[in-house]
C-alpha cells in the first residue's frame, strides 16, 4: 500500500509517497523532472518488489511541497533531498532521477554519498547548459511572465513524448498538461533559472563507485544518446538501456519496460553482481 505523508524540514514542507516493505533490502527514491510532481512515479512505486521500499517526493515548490522562497538552485534541491533522507533515516538508497531529477541526484551524491547503494539516471545528463539552452530557458521565462503559460505548455509538450504516446495516450498527455498548469508560474521560472545556472558534474562522475544504470527513451528529443554515452563511459555503469516507444518520460510512457529494467538492476545490486545488464 502506498501512503501519502508530509514532513517539515526547516522552511520546507515536503509532500511524499511511501511504499513500505517488510525487511527492505533497498529503498528507491524517485526524483521527478521539470515541471512535474511525484505522481509521474506512481507506476514505479506500485511495481516495486515486496523487499524494496519506494519513496517519491515533490521537489520544493512543485506538487504539494512548499518552501519559504523561490531562489532555487540545483544545489538547494540537492540539499533538500539530503536533509529529507536524513530525517527519514533511510539505509541502502538507490536514487532514481529523470531529467532535472537526474541533475539533483548527481549533485546530491557529490555532496553526500552516505548510504548510497546505486544510481539510476533517466533521460538526463551531467553537463552544464550550453548558451543556446540557457537562452531557450530565458525565452520560456519571458513567455510565462508575459501571460503566455498556455503557449509554453503547448510547445513544451510537443517535444516531450514519443510518436506512439502522442497518437495513443491522450490521458497521459492531459495528465502532464494539468500538472504543469497547476504549477505556480514563479516556481516554473525559478526552476528554469536553477537549471540554467547549474554547474557540470561530468568531472565528478569517475568518483561515483556505486553501480549505475542509464535509461533513455528511444525517441527522446531533449537528451541525446551522446549525452548518455558520456555518462556511461565514466560511471560504474550497467550500460545504457533504451526504452522503446518512449520519449523524455519513459517511466510514464512505457512503464512495464521501465519497471522491468529497474527491477533487474535492483536484483543485480542485491546480488552484488558486476555484470552489465
Amino acid at each position: 500500500m502506498i501512503k501519502e505523508k508530509q514532513l517539515e524540514i526547516d522552511d520546507l514542507q515536503v509532500h511524499y509517497k511511501i511504499k513500505e516493505a517488510d525487511h527492505a533490502d533497498l529503498t528507491v527514491v524517485f526524483i521527478h523532472g521539470f515541471p512535474f510532481d511525484c505522481s509521474i512515479w506512481d507506476r514505479q512505486m506500485e511495481g516495486l518488489p515486496d523487499n524494496v521500499r519506494g519513496i517519491s517526493y515533490d521537489i520544493r515548490g512543485f506538487g504539494r511541497s512548499r518552501g519559504g522562497h523561490h531562489f532555487f538552485s540545483i544545489d538547494l534541491f540537492a540539499s533538500d533531498l539530503i536533509k529529507f533522507l536524513k530525517n527519514l533515516s533511510v539505509q541502502r538508497i538507490v536514487l532514481c532521477g529523470v531529467s532535472m531529477g537526474g541533475y539533483i541526484a548527481l549533485r546530491a551524491v557529490q555532496r553526500s554519498s552516505d548510504h548510497l547503494a546505486g544510481l539510476i539516471l533517466c533521460d538526463t545528463n551531467a553537463s552544464a547548459d550550453s548558451n543556446e539552452a540557457k537562452l531557450k530557458r530565458f525565452e520560456s521565462i519571458d513567455k510565462i511572465t508575459s501571460g503566455g503559460k498556455a503557449q509554453f505548455i503547448e510547445e513544451f509538450l510537443k517535444g516531450l513524448f514519443s510518436e506512439k504516446t502522442n497518437e495513443e495516450n491522450r490521458q497521459l498527455i492531459d495528465q502532464i498538461a494539468h500538472i504543469i498548469s497547476e504549477t505556480n508560474d514563479d516556481v516554473i521560472c525559478a526552476a528554469q533559472l536553477a537549471m540554467a545556472s547549474r554547474t557540470e558534474t561530468v568531472s565528478f562522475l569517475p568518483a561515483i563507485s556505486v553501480p549505475c544504470l542509464i535509461i533513455r527513451g528511444a525517441e527522446d528529443q531533449l537528451m541525446s544518446m551522446e549525452q548518455a554515452e558520456q555518462m556511461d563511459t565514466q560511471l560504474n555503469s550497467h550500460g545504457i538501456l533504451e526504452i522503446a516507444h518512449a520519449g523524455h518520460l519513459p517511466n510514464a510512457e512505457n512503464p512495464d519496460a521501465f519497471n522491468e529494467a529497474i527491477i533487474n538492476f535492483l536484483q543485480a545490486i542485491n546480488e552484488g553482481s558486476d555484470d552489465r545488464s
